[in-house]
C-alpha cells in the first residue's frame, strides 16, 4: 500500500497506561444505522471514532421502516430513544386482513424491548438517520464524507487503512458497515455473498386516515400482489409495501399505476391506499436479498457488521434492529478489559445464534409467500414465535 502517512492512533503507551480496552482508535466504513450506533456506542464508551461515508452530502432519502422493540432498547442504551419517541409513531398491535377487507386477526406485537417501550415505532428512514447522525456529533464523532475504505490491512494490534483519497492511517481497529453490497466483505475473506429470496418489494409513504393503524393484507387468488402492508409513521401519514415478483413487468406502467395494479384486489383500508398513489408519489421497486455469514466476520483487526454480514427479506422487520444489536454488544464487548481477539470470538459466538433464529424464520416465511397454500402453513405462528425469542436481551 503506497500513499501519504499520517497517524490516527493516540500513543500506544499512553493508552496502555490510562486503560486496558482493547480499542480506544476505530475507523467505521459506512453511514447508514450500523455505522452510526456501532460510532455512538463507541464514543459513549470514550472511545475515539472516525466514520467515512461514500455520499458527497446527506440526503433525505427512502421510505419508511417499523422499528421493532429491540431496536428501540438499543437506542434507548445509546440515549437517543426519546427523540425516536417523539418523531416516530408508536404502535402495539397489527391486524391481519383478508385482501377483500375483512378482518383475519387482531395481533398484539410481542414487546421485544420489555414493557417499557412500544412494541414497535414507525417512522421514516431519513428521520432515524438523522437523530442518530445528531447523536454522532455530539459525541465527538469525526465525520468525512465522500471517502471509501480503499485497502486495509493488520499489522499486529492495529488496523492500517488506504482511503480513496490516498490517507493512511493507523487504528486500533475497522468497523465494515457498508451493507449487503458491501465491497470490502470479500477482502475479508468471507465467500458468501448476497442471493435472491424470489421476491421483489415496492415501498411508498402517503397519507392515512385516523382510524388506520397499521395492517397486513394477504391475498384470496394469485392476480396481484403477493401481500400488502401499512405501517404509521405520522399522524396522517403510513409507510406501505407491496410484495410482488422480484421482476418488474415491462407493461408501459408508471410506477405508481403498477403498484395500483398489483393492489386492485385488495379493499378495505387498502382502496385508500390504493386510491391515495398518484404521479407525485415517490416510489422505489427492488428484488429482495439476503445474506447470512456464520463463519468468522473479521479479518485480523478488520471487522464487518450489520447486513454487510446479515440481511435477510422484511417479513419480520427485524432487518435494522439485527443491525443495531450488533453495534451496541461489538461496543460493549470491545471497550471491556481483555484481550481483542477473545472479544471478538465471544462477540461473534453471541450473536449468531440470535440472528440465525430471525434468517430461519423470515426465509421461511418468504419461501411461503412465493408457495400460497402450502400444507401446514402458519405464518402468524413463525412471526410470533420469532418474535418471542428476541424478548430477552441480546
Amino acid at each position: 500500500m503506497t500513499s501519504s502517512e499520517t497517524t490516527g492512533a493516540p500513543d500506544r503507551g499512553a493508552r496502555d497506561w490510562e486503560t486496558k480496552m482493547s480499542v480506544r482508535n476505530v475507523l467505521i466504513v459506512g453511514g447508514g444505522f450500523t455505522g452510526l450506533t456501532t460510532a455512538i456506542a463507541l464514543a459513549r464508551r470514550d472511545v475515539k471514532v472516525t466514520l467515512v461515508e461514500k455520499a458527497q452530502a446527506w440526503a433525505r432519502v427512502g421510505h419508511g421502516l417499523t422499528i421493532q422493540g429491540n431496536a428501540l432498547r438499543v437506542f434507548k442504551e445509546i440515549g437517543v430513544i426519546d427523540e425516536v419517541l417523539a418523531t416516530g409513531h408508536p404502535e402495539n398491535a397489527v391486524t391481519l386482513f383478508w385482501a377483500d377487507g375483512r378482518v383475519m386477526a387482531k395481533m398484539p406485537t410481542p414487546r421485544t424491548g420489555g414493557d417499557d417501550l412500544p412494541a414497535t415505532v414507525g417512522m421514516l428512514r431519513p428521520d432515524l438517520h438523522e437523530i442518530l447522525l445528531r447523536a454522532a456529533e455530539r459525541h465527538g464523532v469525526e465525520i468525512r464524507l465522500g471517502l471509501e475504505l480503499a485497502d486495509f490491512e493488520t499489522q499486529g494490534d492495529t488496523a492500517v487503512s488506504v482511503l480513496s483519497d490516498g490517507t493512511r492511517e493507523t487504528w486500533d481497529a475497522i468497523v465494515v458497515a457498508d451493507g449487503i453490497k458491501s465491497q470490502n466483505r470479500p477482502k475479508l475473506g468471507i465467500t458468501e455473498d448476497r442471493a435472491p429470496s424470489g421476491l421483489g418489494i415496492w415501498r411508498a409513504v402517503t397519507s392515512r386516515t385516523p382510524e388506520m393503524i397499521g395492517g397486513i393484507a394477504y391475498p384470496l387468488d394469485d392476480s396481484g400482489a403477493f401481500k400488502v402492508g401499512y405501517t404509521p409513521v405520522s399522524e396522517d401519514q403510513c409507510y406501505i409495501f407491496v410484495l410482488c415478483s422480484p421482476v418488474r413487468p415491462d407493461n408501459g406502467l408508471e410506477g405508481w399505476q403498477e403498484v395500483q395494479r398489483l393492489m386492485a384486489n385488495y379493499h378495505g383500508e387498502f382502496d385508500h391506499l390504493r386510491e391515495s398513489l398518484g404521479p407525485d408519489t415517490f416510489l422505489n421497486f427492488q428484488e429482495i436479498e439476503w445474506i447470512f455469514v456464520e463463519g468468522p466476520w473479521n479479518k485480523g483487526r478488520v471487522v464487518a457488521l450489520g447486513e454487510a454480514v446479515h440481511a435477510v427479506p422484511p417479513l419480520i422487520a427485524q432487518g435494522a434492529a439485527q443491525c443495531v444489536e450488533d453495534a451496541l454488544l461489538f461496543a460493549e464487548y470491545m471497550t471491556q478489559d481483555g484481550d481483542f481477539d477473545e472479544q471478538l470470538a465471544a462477540f461473534h459466538a453471541r450473536r449468531i445464534p440470535r440472528i440465525k433464529g430471525v434468517v430461519d424464520a423470515s426465509l421461511q416465511l418468504a419461501e411461503w409467500e412465493l408457495h400460497p397454500g402450502t400444507p401446514d402453513a402458519d405464518p402468524g405462528r413463525v412471526m410470533a414465535q420469532a418474535l418471542m425469542a428476541l424478548v430477552p436481551a441480546p
